[in-house]
């Protein structure tokens, strides 16, 4: 007879989910499936239970289309909105491709470089918030071009775990295990990309009034719907088709203002729809590409004609729509830049005679400000980010099968990834270049402080003779009239002082001016402020305070000036190397020849 059998005790259950991180989960997937692009990916989330997920980061996606989340995480729902985006995207990018057999898993270059390009995507792409800081920008290139690039020069320690697996990786190759062919994640969402635009196009295929939109709009939802390049750019975009705004505003055929994302097109022009899709392609690229902040001193109807050659030709080439008659194009000027081709019209009298934008002869359809009209918004938005990220990501979707971006354009967008330096480190460099670093000597002369541990080894001392202290000098014409702003006075000359401590220049040669001049003479840097006193006594006349200061016995005469005022000054002539500093914003009232440095 045997004996009783042996009761095994009750099974342990798994471990009840914390009821707020689940409902903050839940949420987030519901904010993921409510986008109809990401949803279109039908990947399933594993996450009680599950062993592959990363111990200490968010998630992992792996290419059978299965995103493993971490249960132990805490995050709020728009948090784990962007942790799940974030490995949807993957897939969606192709960076997880679903195959069969065995696979080969991505090295440490790739996974960084592809979490690079998903993170660039996710700072425009509306949903949800990262859990953790992310590097304020991102370079540029393709997977293939970043993974290339780390491998050669490491991996920023910014971008090393910048994925959301946290010290582990958040994609994994798998052989397909279904029965059916593997999908092709890539095209799934390209194609519920293209269709929610497409639908919302649709949607919106008549004005607020119920007429059908014109050829203009229609051509505009084209670039939404149908060429990323520039959809993003066409979606912040407002086409404004007002015959009298147009004829009031000398408007031939079309112009834009950047500031406010807005298309100004004369509607009694007659093109078809691939002309008008060449003319708001043309007027997009001025705006994201900032045309009208690049031109500095140069003339600016010249400068808009030379750029109108180089878009023209890159929308040839790229064969964007169709080119109308009578606009500005020259085979000869392929390949150059802007600049390059503003050099060559200036000195050709016989093609200016010929000159005319899109706006019409002798008038640019780059506008400094904007149209007054009734739907015309009440407060103006700065849209340089908006520019910048629209044609990064335009750039990072555009469909390769087009054919290749024309070179200069490809350069130009490139560049928008790397924010330009801020004014003080470009105005030190400015006094790196012209001011040198003086030279100390030493000598047993001035002998310097022994050492305790050796006190009785002489040592030369440290010491900068007069005349290296007065080559390695500069000068500082200060406009301290009322109209200049004293925070932003503050700020450029603390920007002197640390330059002027960082390189051992021990003072500079000041004058102040408004209405008259005052030699203040040699002052170290770090006391220039505490000399400042803006009076406010009307107009600033500065060129008799660069003579004061050009015709000082003891200024050198290689020695360079900077000259600080808001712009409100006379005409100055500087016969020296010399550069300005302004506020941002502020123009002078002739065509400098120096260097000029806006601060902000």
């Amino acid at each position: 007879m045997s004996g009783p059998a042996r009761g095994r005790g009750p099974r342990r259950q798994p471990p009840r989910p914390d009821p707020l991180i689940e409902a903050n989960y839940r949420r987030g997937l519901d904010i993921v499936r409510r986008d109809a692009a990401l949803n279109s990916l039908d990947a399933d989330f594993c996450r009680y239970g599950c062993h592959v997920a990363p111990k200490d980061g968010w998630a992992l996606v792996e290419s059978d289309g299965c995103v493993h989340v971490n249960p132990k995480r805490l995050a709020e729902p728009s948090e784990w909105a962007w942790v799940l985006a974030h490995c949807l995207l993957h897939l969606g990018f192709g960076h997880v491709p679903a195959a069969r057999g065995a696979r080969v898993q991505p090295d440490r270059y790739e996974l960084a470089a592809r979490c690079v390009v998903v993170n660039r995507f996710q700072q425009s792409f509306p949903v949800g918030r990262p859990p953790f800081e992310l590097p304020e920008s991102f370079p540029g290139g393709d997977e293939e071009q970043l993974a290339e690039r780390f491998r050669r020069d490491g991996i920023p320690e910014r971008f090393a775990h910048c994925g959301v697996g946290g010290p582990e990786p958040d994609q994994r190759l798998e052989p397909w295990p279904y029965g059916r062919d593997p999908e092709d994640w890539r095209e799934v969402f390209a194609r519920a990309l293209t269709r929610r635009i497409s639908t919302a196009m649709n949607a919106a295929g008549r004005g607020p009034d119920g007429a059908p939109k014109g050829p203009w709009d229609r051509a505009l939802d084209w670039f939404v719907s149908s060429y990323p390049l520039l959809g993003g750019i066409a979606s912040g975009m407002t086409v404004i088709a007002d015959a009298d705004l147009a004829r009031t505003h000398q408007i031939s055929v079309a112009a834009v203002n950047a500031a406010v994302g807005e298309i100004y097109v004369n509607p009694r022009r007659t093109h078809t729809e691939e002309e008008w899709r060449f003319i708001l392609a043309h007027e997009m690229l001025h705006a994201a590409l900032r045309h009208a902040d690049r031109r500095g001193a140069r003339d600016p109807y010249l400068f808009n004609v030379a750029c109108d050659y180089v878009i023209n030709g890159w929308l040839l080439e790229m064969g964007v729509g169709e080119m109308p008659e009578g606009v500005l194009h020259d085979p000869e000027l392929a390949g150059l830049s802007a600049e390059e081709v503003y050099d060559r019209i200036t000195t050709d009298a016989r093609r200016k005679r010929r000159l005319a934008t899109l706006r019409g002869k002798g008038r640019g359809d780059v506008l400094d400000e904007p149209l007054p009209h009734s739907g015309a918004p009440a407060d103006y938005v700065d849209l340089d980010e908006f520019y910048q990220r629209g044609l990064l990501q335009g750039f990072d979707l555009h469909d390769r099968r087009r054919g290749a971006l024309p070179a200069g354009l490809v350069e130009e967008i490139q560049a928008l990834a790397h924010p330009p330096l801020p004014w003080d480190v470009r105005l030190a460099r400015w006094f790196d270049e012209y001011v040198p670093r003086p030279e100390p000597l030493r000598s047993f002369a001035r002998p310097a402080r022994r050492q305790a541990s050796t006190p009785h080894i002489p040592r030369a001392g440290r010491y900068f003779p007069p005349d290296e202290l007065e080559r390695c000098t500069f000068g500082v014409v200060l406009d301290t009239s009322g109209s200049m702003d004293r925070r932003l006075l503050g700020k450029a000359l603390g920007a002197i002082a640390s330059y002027a401590e960082s390189r051992d220049v021990p003072a500079a040669r000041v004058v102040f001016c408004d209405a008259a001049p005052f030699d203040a003479g040699y002052l170290p840097a770090t006391e220039i402020a505490n000399r400042v006193r803006v009076r406010g006594r009307g107009g600033t006349v500065l060129q008799p305070g660069v003579e004061l200061l050009l015709a000082a016995e003891d200024f050198p005469p290689g020695a360079p000036v900077l000259l600080i005022t808001d712009g409100a000054c006379d005409v100055l002539r500087v016969r020296r190397e010399h550069a300005f500093l302004l506020p941002r914003g502020a123009r002078l009232p002739f065509t400098p020849r120096g260097p000029v440095f806006e601060m902000h």
